[in-house]
């Protein structure tokens, strides 16, 4: 092993202590540590950080059923519409972009290139997301669920295609939607948004084991690490408060974000 497999499972331990700290987030790390430290091609990247999302996020669901906090009718509402549109962007869609997408100039945007482009946007979104916090913390736990339904379907395709494009959870889109089109008060959004990530996820990457070779044994360590991770997390999470945290990882995913997209477009 190398240098920088080392720093490739580092990153994994990291990526799950990011998770277990801050209750989300970490997974926008994955793709990156998989594709410039363990030079993975983008799309199988996006495959396994299908599974690692997936099997990360249920493991923080069960902790959060166990603790009553999943509202199992939102998840199941968002989450159908959600994991067919993840499944068959994995299944179908991703095998079809083909492998040259279009040229500006002398400069040839592959469909590697577009991938990681992306990524590097919805990673820049996402840390809008978490530098400028959560705003108003809707607290209303005995509130009654209401939901508007063709916004939930409709939020809950886009939120499919775009995992399964980048392989991400997409976690700063879903809550927001569960607090505003469910009313879920905000702690119930977070555990509820854990599970549907978890199924849409794991499901998406049928549709990848369907079409490309995985390398299990490579995979199942990176997620063990992973895994690991967020126990440690959760460890430090009783000494760190995680609010503050999220904001500081904001930053970095942000520079991260910025580093794909002049890394692709201008190295």
């Amino acid at each position: 092993m190398d240098f920088t497999q080392i720093l490739g499972y580092l990153g994994a331990l990291i990526i799950g202590i990011v998770l277990g700290l801050i209750g989300g987030g970490g997974s926008v790390l994955t793709v990156p540590i998989l594709v410039y430290l363990l030079s993975i091609n983008p799309v199988v990247a996006t495959a396994y950080s299908l599974f690692v999302v997936g099997v990360s996020s249920l493991l923080g669901a069960l902790q959060n059923i166990r603790k009553g906090l999943v509202d199992f009718k939102t998840a199941i509402v968002f989450a159908i519409p959600a994991f067919v549109a993840v499944y068959l962007t994995r299944r179908f869609l991703i095998p079809a972009i083909p492998d040259y997408l279009f040229k500006v100039g002398n400069f040839t945007v592959t469909r590697d290139i577009g991938i990681m482009i992306f990524f590097a946007i919805l990673m820049m979104l996402a840390s809008y997301s978490m530098i400028r916090g959560k705003g108003k913390n809707r607290d209303e736990g005995n509130a009654e669920t209401k939901f508007n339904y063709p916004m939930i379907v409709l939020e809950g395709v886009v939120v499919g295609v775009i995992t399964g494009i980048v392989g991400a959870g997409g976690g700063f889109l879903i809550i927001p939607a569960l607090v505003i089109l469910a009313k879920l008060p905000m702690k119930k959004a977070v555990a509820t948004s854990l599970l549907i990530i978890a199924i849409k996820s794991l499901i998406g990457f049928i549709g990848d084991v369907e079409t490309m070779e995985i390398d299990w044994l490579f995979l199942l360590s990176f997620t063990a690490f992973s895994l690991l991770g967020i126990l440690i997390g959760v460890w430090l999470n009783k000494y760190i408060e995680g609010g503050k945290l999220k904001k500081s990882f904001g930053w970095l995913v942000l520079i991260m974000g910025l580093y794909i997209l002049i890394k692709e477009i201008f190295l």
